[in-house]
């Protein structure tokens, strides 16, 4: 019998989720009737090949009939495992002679018919084969930065006019050389004019105000167009080739959705959804409404039409060398278009990476994970005390979660200034910031008002910005004594040279006396028997003060075996923030952090073998 495979996404429907590199660990439990021992193999197949490779399982809990083993993707694409096991006859025979020698009852007879195990057995039993969906690093492991191209100056550094595409590609150097490797951009298209929002989301918008983004299209075009406003499509394609040429992505928003001014709402009304009075229903979330948007109906009779020119727009972008989209409510689209979205798109481009922007019910954001979105939006905006924290990620890292959904933590979005960052000063950015990049392996900033510690609330209790940059162009002083690049530059540093930054599935959390102090640790894949003289997979610990206004002390307690150090010698700290290196001895280590110096320490653990 092979029962309690692992992993397995949604019953084997769905297919795990890992990157090149990323070990795949096979459990199962497996036992038979009687006394007779077992061979247990794990049988695995990289995508392409017809020929399985055979490994070893090993029981790790014989009282529980646990079996295990490992394999290690080397390619991306759809992998495949199974278990495979029977009874070991020769094995069996040997055992009960050698217990019967150890009891002193064997006879002449027993020492012989040794079984012959050269030839396959009849009694084999083989489990349900499991896919593994591997993608590229990035899929995993990414530091995204997010800005409106219509922000920027339109006057670069030598005088001269630029586009925005031509001003996000200027800005490149400084963001890769601050460790980003995704530039997000809000959507490009045309903007409607017919109830275009103002400044804070009024009804009434002037000339010169310039809409929301995502009430996409105009005269000048839908979805496949670029704004005008922003530059043409030769700026674009330089700004996807800079971004290459320094290893970062461009990433677009795919918005589905439709301002009134939409072409397609003339050439398509049938994709519409009618009001009684038969005019087009807008976007409402009350007390929230959209006048300037109508959702697409995918409840319409002509859904395939539907499907197929949104596939079209994807595949469009992707032609133009877009490989990273992130994905506006995706939540409020059926689950079987994205998976055949998202199928069909990577037939075309096969690492393509689709982050879902869903605040949604956690069953719905694992579905969308489930059927193919390759990161998503999470709860960490709003999870701000140690233990909310510690909960909320070590769900995440644990199965049935860390094999099919990657956050993407974000302190902020455009739409989202959280209660606990309204009013607050710059040092409650930047102990966010910290828990962001190293808690989760994906994380992102909405710039540049983060780096600046944007903090004015639109008031009335919502948790969005004053003068939000969704409704008008802003103008950002990144020339301010204080801002959190330095810092952002630093942490996505340590980030990039340590392997344990890398993963989710090896974080733990370790005792504090101190709620106010937050410590976690995190290894490289595989835990702390990696070699250690492997560059980067040196042990990480991270100890962050969850309080920005004042200095927090505690007594840490650490679980060392779980960190691979020897209780009994000392072991060195080095900071890698602080640039200073403690010795510790023991458990128990006491630790300071006063948040006008810094939010947290990224501890690098080591100790002399």
């Amino acid at each position: 019998m092979i029962e309690a495979l692992t992993p397995v996404v949604d019953g084997g429907h769905h297919p795990v989720k890992r990157v090149v590199g990323e070990p795949v660990t096979v459990g199962a439990t497996v036992f038979a009737d009687g006394h007779d021992l077992l061979r247990v193999v794990l049988m695995h197949r990289p995508p392409g090949q017809s020929r399985w490779v055979e490994v070893a399982m090993v029981s790790t809990n014989p009282g529980l009939d646990r079996w295990e083993a490992t394999f290690v993707p080397d390619r991306t694409g759809r992998h495949r495992f199974r278990v495979r096991a029977w009874i070991d006859h020769r094995a069996t025979w040997r055992d009960a002679l050698a217990r019967k020698v150890e009891a002193g009852v064997d006879e002449p007879i027993d020492h012989q018919g040794e079984p012959d195990d050269r030839f396959p057995v009849h009694d084999a039993a083989t489990s349900a084969g499991v896919e593994v969906d591997v993608e590229h690093e990035r899929a995993l492991f990414s530091t995204w930065y997010e800005l409106f191209p219509r922000s920027l100056p339109a006057v670069g550094a030598d005088g001269r006019a630029r586009s925005p595409l031509r001003a996000v590609a200027d800005e490149l150097d400084e963001l890769a050389d601050l460790g980003f490797d995704v530039v997000y951009l809000p959507p490009i298209h045309p903007i409607g004019t017919s109830f275009r929002k103002g400044p804070n989301n009024t009804a009434d918008a002037g000339a010169g105000d310039p809409g929301s983004p995502w009430a996409i299209g105009g005269a000048e075009g839908g979805h496949l167009a670029i704004h005008p406003d922003l530059g043409t499509a030769d700026d674009f394609k330089v700004l996807v080739a800079a971004a290459s040429d320094r290893e970062m992505a461009v990433a677009l928003d795919l918005a589905f959705q439709c301002s009134p001014d939409h072409p397609w709402v003339v050439e398509h009304p049938e994709w519409f959804r009618r009001r009684p009075d038969g005019t087009i229903q807008y976007a409402e979330n009350p007390p929230k409404r959209y006048q300037d948007i109508y959702p697409l109906d995918f409840a319409t009779a002509a859904w395939r039409e539907l499907w197929e020119a949104l596939a079209e727009v994807t595949r469009f972008w992707c032609d133009q060398g877009v490989t990273v989209f992130r994905v506006d409510n995706p939540h409020t689209k059926p689950f079987a278009f994205w998976e055949w979205l998202i199928a069909e798109v990577r037939r075309h481009q096969p690492d393509t990476v689709f982050l879902a922007e869903a605040f949604a019910r956690p069953a719905i954001m694992h579905r969308l994970a489930q059927v193919g979105f390759t990161q998503s939006y999470t709860y960490f905006t709003w999870r701000v005390s140690a233990g909310e924290l510690a909960e909320y990620f070590t769900e995440l890292a644990a199965p049935p979660s860390v094999d099919e959904l990657r956050p993407n933590a974000w302190p902020t979005t455009p739409d989202i200034l959280p209660w606990h960052l309204q009013h607050a000063p710059l040092e409650a950015f930047a102990l966010r910031l910290v828990l962001a990049g190293t808690l989760s392996p994906s994380y992102g900033v909405y710039g540049p008002a983060f780096d600046v510690g944007d903090n004015r609330p639109a008031g009335n209790g919502k948790e969005e910005y004053l003068d939000s940059e969704k409704y008008q162009r802003r103008h950002w002083d990144l020339t301010e004594a204080r801002t959190l690049r330095p810092l952002m530059g630093r942490l996505n540093r340590i980030r990039r040279d340590h392997l344990a930054l890398h993963t989710l599935r090896t974080l733990q959390f370790h005792g504090s006396d101190n709620e106010s102090i937050l410590c976690f640790s995190k290894t490289a894949h595989g835990g702390p028997t990696v070699d250690p003289n492997r560059p980067g997979a040196a042990v990480v610990l991270v100890v962050v003060n969850l309080d920005p206004l004042g200095p927090q002390s505690a007594s840490l307690h650490l679980d060392l075996a779980a960190l691979g150090v020897d209780p009994w010698r000392p072991f060195e700290a080095v900071d890698l923030l602080g640039d200073r290196t403690y010795t510790w001895t023991g458990e128990d280590n006491w630790i300071r952090l006063d948040p006008a110096l810094a939010p947290a320490h990224i501890f690098r653990l080591a100790q002399e073998p």
